[in-house]
């Protein structure tokens, strides 16, 4: 286990470091000049030229890569461009927001998506099935922004239940103030009996996390069918139903069990396409996060925030994988012999 543990750790560094080098050399080739977003736009020549040599730009590309390599060890992940903050400082400070929105999006997956599978392959090709099956196809191939749209035009625009912007309402935060411990409004809120600051973050949150969900929910419903359809015609399975067992026990018990390997496995997957698809959702809903302070930093070509968001986003990839995989080999000690 302990080795096993070791070779994925050292595959996972390796891979965060193919991903540095990667995303760096890549946005050194997009077109403009990250001196001149840091100069301003009234800056000259002799200003930017100034400018480009205190952030090494003017450094050849294999000095400038082990350098930031050896900043982000050190956890100096460079000054931003466009808020003249640090890089790491920024991310650290909306990432909470955003694993708030991602983990949120991924429980309500698994919530929705383990029961409405076992459902389905309990009922399967009949009309439970068809009704949970379209509706797994439809919540994988809608657009996440038309989701979104939707989602504002009819619970927020027309119902008026909850509200379309922002993570919590200024108003409540004003006369109940949040004490930050993990930085996840809604965990804090929860932590130090804030409940109506808790109630605030938790209206703004439903919409958004409801979009996010759409994937995870069809993908984990659809592989919960699957595996649970495979394992109702095995022996042991058979057995059981021949002994008496309730048919509920026989599914969640003997069926579904033997299928929370790949269920795992899949998670870390949809993590890392949720997290991505977060920065839209971000953007639509007005959720302050990761997705607005990368789209700000791409339009000023702000280089050392960009890097930096694309890495963190990878190490958190990463690090899901990882997760996943120490798990599997806990609950499966055949892999840890591999």
């Amino acid at each position: 286990m302990l080795s096993y543990a070791a070779r994925r750790i050292g595959l996972s560094a390796l891979v965060a470091f193919g991903v540095v080098v990667l995303t760096f050399v890549i946005a050194r080739v997009v077109p403009g000049d990250p001196a001149a977003g840091w100069a301003g736009p009234r800056a000259g020549p002799a200003e930017r030229d100034r400018v480009r040599a205190e952030l090494g730009l003017d450094l050849p590309l294999p000095q400038q890569i082990g350098g930031y390599l050896g900043g982000v060890l050190r956890g100096d992940w460079g000054i931003s461009v466009r808020t003249h903050r640090p890089v790491l400082d920024d991310l650290l400070a909306l990432l909470p927001n955003t694993l708030q929105l991602v983990l949120a999006g991924l429980l309500i997956g698994l919530l929705v998506g383990v029961p409405a599978g076992l459902v389905a392959a309990r009922w399967a090709h009949r009309s439970p099935d068809l009704l949970v099956r379209t509706g797994a196809v439809l919540g994988g191939s809608v657009p996440v922004f038309w989701l979104a749209l939707l989602m504002q035009m009819f619970f927020a625009t027309r119902m008026g239940l909850l509200p379309v912007a922002g993570s919590y309402d200024p108003a409540v935060l004003a006369a109940n103030p949040l004490v930050r411990i993990t930085g996840m409004p809604l965990l804090d809120a929860l932590l130090t009996g804030n409940l109506p600051m808790a109630a605030s973050v938790f209206d703004h949150l439903v919409l958004p996390a409801l979009v996010v969900a759409a994937y995870p929910v069809a993908v984990i419903t659809r592989l919960v069918r699957a595996g649970v359809l495979d394992t109702l015609g095995e022996t042991h399975v058979q057995m059981t139903r021949a002994l008496g067992f309730p048919e509920r026990t026989v599914l969640a018990r003997f069926a579904l069990r033997p299928n929370w390997n790949p269920v795992l496995q899949t998670c870390a997957l949809i993590f890392g396409y949720s997290l991505v698809n977060s920065f839209l959702v971000e953007a639509i809903f007005a959720y302050p996060g990761l997705g607005g302070y990368a789209a700000a930093s791409a339009d000023v070509v702000d280089l050392p925030a960009i890097v930096g968001v694309t890495l963190l986003v990878a190490l958190l990839y990463i690090a899901a994988n990882l997760l996943v995989d120490l798990l599997q080999a806990a609950l499966d000690p055949r892999m840890g012999l591999r």
